[in-house]
């Protein structure tokens, strides 16, 4: 994963170290204050999100 600003990561990652990703985050966020949002990719044109946490803000018009 590349650091891009702040607490942002950008990259390719494995199916199974993304998984691992998620529950290491889960151990130590609290899930009424932090949030991890994972976008994945399926093509250029399409974005997938998943949010784990809190959701902060809508992101639906994302560029």
């Amino acid at each position: 994963m590349n650091w891009i600003q702040n607490s942002v990561f950008e990259g390719d990652i494995s199916e199974v170290k993304l998984k691992e990703l998620i529950i290491l985050a889960e151990k130590i966020m609290k899930p009424e204050e932090d949030s991890l949002i994972i976008f994945s990719s399926r093509t250029e044109k399409f974005l997938d999100k998943q949010i784990i946490g809190k959701e902060r803000s809508s992101t639906d018009n994302f560029l």
